[in-house]
């Protein structure tokens, strides 16, 4: 295919996702909102309060809400643990030796923690109950958690003079039960019939261009398929993720893919603005997510279709770690949606991409994943954002800020500026410390970097921002299998996920408390394209301030060079 005709097939892609998305955009939101605003419990889900000891109508203080999200996520973490570590007495092991304690403990905090980085092959080293009572089981309940969190945060800002947001137990159940898995199962089927596996089988004997034979082991990959997508989870069944043909077969399941990752986080908004009130709110943060996004694919498809040099320009196109059935842009359209939700799938390897190319896959990332971002965690991301762009507002004007007729005050603003700090610092610190403290220098510089200079600062930069901002992709080239590398990037994993989540909720307690105030005319409207433009402005500043002196070090000096 000619430059010119794959450029207008790339814009035709993106012009069928924006159609579906648009399409869904009101259902989905609408159903959400009403999945977490329903009084009546069904009869299943009675049936798993009582099982838990919960009483579904008791309300919880943001405190409360807190200790379920940190109960239930270090019960997950144990036993994704558990279940590596004694995987060879379990069915379906495939023969494979139980995983060593830390990668064990960094394959469990990914999943726990929505993250999903993998510093194994899973083919060769989780067999079929880790990967679907384990692994399947924490994408659900993972994303589960993280919309329990931006539900809490919506209802603080709906709610008046109240001490509570919810009930974490029966948000995670609704969230599991109404929403993640019906979609799943329904798009596990469409998978199906494009090709992607899900068989109990002993796998497939090919031959190789070589003569030889491979054993291609097959498995459950469907079902885990749709749930890694829609839940922006990421893990793949097999090394190769959705560049693997038993995950991704063909062009249009490729744009399937692409959907799943994106309906539920760009659906969000809509829900926020349904359940505050005011769906203009919703639509003006989805502009914002969805404004970033467009200027991201283009940056990346335009450096990705310019190439990086004469070898490049002489075979046609940047197509090294491309896959053919997919080409340049539905790579980079793949890439952009896997970095800027936190799902961190990938069809193509990072590590091979120009040096611009891979710097807005890491940009992507460093922007909080908030474009649209992860399944909940984008929405409250972007909400904090809100939070700081009205303070901001109001010291331009002089007046007390207010944010949905809440009071943007010293307590707000110190949680919101505490949840800014704290994934940079994981990432940045992580970054230092695996490259000052001495034997660990020597051993990341020795053994996990395979490229030196700038692209080897990108490949551990990348892996740190990968793990803090919960996305999981990888740049390539590094060998994260290190007993420093699973420790640092596992606490990095957990840190990143879950202090956020503190912060969030506590600013959702103290939202929840006040009593709105009415609107006058200096009150900063916060559903105009003013509004919009500030927001967008204020999610790139502080991005560019707190990462750029890095950036310059790694994929901008690597670019300059080239």
């Amino acid at each position: 295919m000619g430059g010119a005709a794959q450029t207008w097939a790339g814009i035709a892609q993106v012009a069928v996702l924006v159609l579906l998305l648009v399409l869904v955009h009101r259902p989905v939101g609408d159903w959400m909102a009403r999945v977490f605003t329903s009084p009546r419990h069904g009869r299943v889900e009675r049936s798993v309060y009582r099982v838990i000891g919960v009483d579904p109508d008791a309300e919880q203080s943001w405190a409360a809400y807190l200790r379920g999200v940190l109960l239930f996520s270090v019960a997950g973490l144990l036993l994704v643990y558990l279940l590596q570590r004694i995987q060879v007495v379990l069915p379906g092991d495939l023969g494979l030796p139980a995983v060593g304690p830390a990668l064990a403990f960094n394959t469990a905090a990914s999943f726990v923690a929505n993250t999903n980085w993998q510093s194994y092959s899973p083919e060769v080293t989780v067999g079929y109950t880790v990967q679907m009572a384990g692994l399947a089981v924490q994408n659900f309940l993972s994303a589960a958690v993280g919309l329990a969190v931006a539900v809490a945060l919506v209802r603080g800002f709906a709610r008046r003079r109240q001490g509570t947001v919810g009930n974490v137990w029966v948000d995670v159940v609704r969230a599991t039960g109404r929403l993640l898995l019906p979609l799943s199962f329904v798009f596990a089927l469409v998978l199906v019939a494009g090709g992607v596996v899900q068989s109990w089988g002993a796998g497939t004997d090919v031959a190789t261009l070589a003569g030889g034979t491979q054993h291609v082991p097959d498995g459950f990959v469907a079902s885990q398929e749709a749930i890694k997508l829609l839940g922006t989870n990421g893990g793949g069944y097999f090394n190769a993720n959705s560049a693997h043909p038993f995950e991704n077969p063909q062009a249009w399941t490729n744009l399937v893919e692409v959907f799943l990752m994106l309906v539920i986080p760009f659906s969000l908004p809509r829900t926020f603005g349904a359940m505050v009130g005011d769906r203009r709110q919703g639509t003006a943060i989805l502009a914002v997510m969805a404004g970033i996004f467009l200027v991201s694919l283009s940056a990346m498809s335009i450096a990705e279709l310019a190439g990086g040099g004469v070898a490049t320009h002489a075979a046609g196109a940047a197509m090294e770690g491309k896959e053919v059935r997919f080409g340049i842009l539905g790579t980079t359209l793949f890439g952009t949606t896997s970095t800027a939700t936190s799902t961190g799938a990938v069809n193509g390897m990072f590590d091979s991409f120009t040096p611009i190319g891979g710097m807005m896959a890491l940009i992507n990332m460093m922007l909080g994943e908030v474009t649209p971002g992860g399944v909940g965690s984008g929405l409250y991301g972007m909400l904090v954002l809100a939070v700081i762009t009205v303070f901001i507002g109001g010291l331009l004007v002089g007046r007390t800020p207010e944010y949905l007729g809440k009071k943007i005050r010293a307590k707000e603003m110190t949680f919101a500026a505490l949840y800014i700090l704290v994934t940079p610092t994981v990432v940045l610190l992580g970054t230092a410390l695996s490259l000052v403290i001495p034997g660990v220098r020597e051993q990341v510089l020795g053994t996990s970097i395979y490229n030196p200079g700038n692209h080897g600062l990108s490949e551990l930069l990348y892996a740190f921002t990968s793990a803090g901002n919960n996305n999981g992709s990888a740049f390539g080239g590094l060998t994260a299998n290190t007993t420093w590398m699973n420790s640092a990037l596992g606490v990095a994993m957990l840190l990143g996920r879950f202090v956020p989540m503190v912060f969030v909720l506590a600013l959702a307690g103290s939202l929840a408390a006040q009593d709105k105030v009415p609107a006058t005319v200096g009150t900063l409207p916060t559903h105009r394209p003013l509004f919009i433009a500030l927001l967008g402005g204020v999610a790139v500043i502080v991005t560019a301030l707190t990462y750029f002196p890095v950036l310059a070090l790694g994929p901008l000096a690597e670019g300059l060079v080239r």
